[in-house]
């Protein structure tokens, strides 16, 4: 919406923990992996999860696509529709 701000926010019940997200005018998708010059990841976050083929097979039927550059076996870096990376990481 032109001339407003549009944000959604994330509590726990315990009221310990917010994680907000907002717009932002301007925004520039990261890069992954980083590039000197370049936008940096804004946030990160890393998902627990016990089949990672499973997990990468619904992120990507949701919107997520598939990072050419991964790091290990055990993890999987993912990009969501907005450019901010997130990674799936196999419980061990």
């Amino acid at each position: 919406m032109p001339g407003k701000v549009c944000r959604a926010v994330l509590a726990a019940p315990e009221g310990a923990i917010y994680i907000v997200f907002q717009q932002a005018i301007g925004y520039e998708a990261p890069t992954w992996p980083p590039v000197d010059g370049q936008q940096r990841t804004m946030m990160h976050f890393d998902f627990q999860v016990g089949d990672l083929d499973t997990a990468v097979a619904e992120a990507v039927e949701l919107g997520a696509t598939i990072a050419q550059f991964q790091p290990n076996d055990n993890v999987r870096v993912l990009i969501d529709p907005a450019g901010h990376p997130f990674c799936l990481c196999l419980e061990t």
